[in-house]
C-alpha cells in the first residue's frame, strides 16, 4: 500500500520539480541574455564614423572593463557590413538577425568552447554588427543549484512523508493482521463473534460484516443441528413401531393379520412423513429469518387453493370445510411458502381436533380459521406454541407431534403478522386469526414461541 501511495506521489513531485526547474532555467536564461544584450549595446554605443571608415573609440583596456565578468570569459567582435573584422576577436561569428529584427541570440562554438552569443545589427548610414559571446559556466552552475535546491527538500519531505505514512498505515492495518491471526487460530466450529478494533471505519465495517456472517452461519448451523436432532429423536419411535409391526407380520400366516399389520405400517409411515414435513417447515422458518423474500400475494386465491387441497380429506372425515370473504381480491405483502404453511397447519389442526365444521375467513388483511371443536384454554395457548407441546385433546387422541402451532407462530412472527386465539362462538370452538401488515398484539407470546 505504501508503494502504491508513494510511487505516484514521487513521480508527481518529480514532474513538478522538473517543470519548476525548467521555468526557473528559462527565466534565468532570459536574465543572462538581457545582460549579454546590454553589453552589446554598450560596445555599439562606442562605434562611430571616421574619416574613411567606422571606428571603435574604446581601447582594449576599456573594452575589458565594459565586458568584465567575474565568472565568465567574454568575447567580442565588431564587424563591417561585408563581415570583415573592425575590432575584437578574429573569427568570432554568430547568426545574423532575421529580417526585421535588430538582434538575435544563439549558441555557438568558438576556440573549442560552447558560447552563448548575441548579434546586434546597426543599419545605414554607418552599418556594422556587434557580436558578444560568453561561456556558459555560470548558467550551468545556476541551473544545477536550482535543481539541487529543488530536489533536496522534496526528497527530504518525501522520506518524512514515507515514514509518517508507514507508521500510520501500519497502525491502521495492525487490527487487520490481528483479525487474520485470530481467524487462523480459530476452530472450524467456532462461530463466535470476533473482536472488532475501532480504528477505522472500513475495518469496523469489515469486522461488523464478518460478525454478521458468523451470526447467520451460526444460526444456520444451529438450525441444521436442531433439525437433525429432532428428526433422529422423533422418527425413532415410528420407525421402531414400523419395524415391530413388520416383524410381527412376518411370523404370522393368516392374510387377515398381514393386512392389518400393513394398514398399521401405512398409518405409521403417514405419521412419520407428516412429522418430517413439519420439521422441514420449522427448518424453513429458521432459514426464513435471514433469507425471507416478500411479494404481493392474493390472499383470497391462496385460501381457495388451500380449501381445494384439504377438501378430499375433510369429506372423508365428514367435516364441512368452507371459506368466506373470497368475493373481493385481497392483496398482502408476504411470502407464499409461509402463508401456505400457516393455512395448511391451521386446517390440519382443525381437521384433527376441531369438530365437524371448519370455516376459513378473509376479512381485510386478516385471515382466520374457525372450528366448532373443544377449543384451547387461554392458560395453555402459550405452551402450545412451543415445539413438541400438545394439548389435552392431542394427548388423548395420540396424534400429531406438537409442532403445528409452533410452525404457525414462527411463520407469523417472520411475516410481522399478528396472531390471536379466541373463541369461535358463544358455544365454544377455536378461532385462530393472523393479521398481515400489523404489529403482533401478543408480542411476548410470539417471542416465547420463536425461542
Amino acid at each position: 500500500m505504501l508503494r502504491r501511495v508513494l510511487l505516484p506521489l514521487a513521480l508527481t513531485w518529480l514532474a513538478g520539480t522538473a517543470v519548476a526547474v525548467a521555468v526557473a532555467s528559462h527565466f534565468t536564461e532570459q536574465a543572462f541574455d538581457r545582460s549579454l544584450l546590454d553589453d552589446a549595446y554598450a560596445v555599439s554605443a562606442n562605434v562611430e564614423a571616421g574619416e574613411r571608415d567606422i571606428q571603435l573609440r574604446l581601447t582594449p583596456r576599456e573594452v575589458t572593463s565594459v565586458l568584465f565578468d567575474q565568472s565568465e570569459t567574454m568575447f567580442f567582435a565588431v564587424l563591417r557590413p561585408d563581415g570583415s573584422l573592425l575590432a575584437g576577436h578574429a573569427g568570432l561569428q554568430a547568426p545574423q538577425p532575421e529580417a526585421g529584427a535588430r538582434y538575435r541570440f544563439s549558441d555557438i562554438h568558438y576556440q573549442g568552447h560552447p558560447l552563448r552569443a548575441v548579434a546586434l545589427h546597426h543599419d545605414e548610414p554607418n552599418a556594422f554588427r556587434v557580436v558578444i559571446a560568453q561561456t556558459t559556466r555560470a548558467r550551468s552552475a545556476l541551473v544545477e543549484r536550482l535543481l539541487a535546491y529543488s530536489l533536496a527538500p522534496q526528497l527530504v519531505l518525501l522520506v518524512l512523508l514515507a515514514l509518517w505514512l508507514w507508521r500510520r498505515i501500519e497502525g491502521e492495518l495492525r487490527p487487520l493482521g490481528e483479525l487474520r491471526q485470530t481467524l487462523d487460530r480459530r476452530a472450524a466450529h467456532d462461530l463466535a463473534p470476533v473482536p472488532v478494533a475501532r480504528s477505522s471505519r472500513e475495518l469496523e465495517r469489515l469486522g461488523d460484516t464478518l460478525n454478521a456472517l458468523f451470526e447467520r452461519l451460526g444460526h444456520s448451523v444451529r438450525a441444521q443441528r436442531e433439525f437433525a436432532g429432532n428428526v433422529a429423536h422423533e422418527l425413532r419411535t415410528p420407525l421402531a413401531g414400523i419395524r415391530a409391526l413388520a416383524d410381527y407380520g412376518l411370523v404370522q400366516q393368516a392374510p387377515a393379520v398381514w393386512r392389518e399389520q400393513l394398514q398399521q405400517i401405512a398409518a405409521s409411515q403417514a405419521r412419520a412423513s407428516r412429522l418430517v414435513d413439519q420439521l422441514l417447515g420449522l427448518a424453513l422458518a429458521d432459514e426464513g429469518r435471514t433469507a425471507l423474500q416478500r411479494e404481493p400475494l392474493r390472499l383470497d386465491m391462496l385460501v381457495e387453493e388451500a380449501v381445494l387441497r384439504h377438501l378430499a380429506r375433510a369429506d372423508a372425515q365428514g367435516v364441512d370445510l368452507g371459506a368466506l370473504g373470497l368475493d373481493a381480491p385481497v392483496t398482502v405483502q408476504a411470502n407464499v411458502a409461509l402463508v401456505e404453511g400457516i393455512l395448511d397447519n391451521l386446517i390440519d389442526n382443525a381437521l384433527r381436533y376441531g369438530g365437524r365444521t371448519i370455516t376459513i375467513e378473509v376479512a381485510g388483511h386478516t385471515l382466520s380459521v374457525a372450528d366448532n371443536g373443544p377449543g384451547i384454554a387461554p392458560e395453555v395457548q402459550r405452551a402450545l406454541m412451543a415445539r413438541w407441546s400438545q394439548g389435552p385433546e392431542g394427548q388423548k387422541l395420540g396424534q400429531g407431534a406438537g409442532l403445528g402451532l409452533a410452525i404457525v407462530a414462527r411463520y407469523a412472527a417472520l411475516l410481522d403478522a399478528g396472531l390471536r386465539f379466541e373463541k369461535a362462538s358463544e358455544a365454544g370452538g377455536l378461532r385462530v386469526s393472523v393479521a398481515f401488515g400489523a404489529a403482533p398484539p401478543a408480542s411476548a407470546l410470539l417471542q416465547a414461541s420463536a425461542g
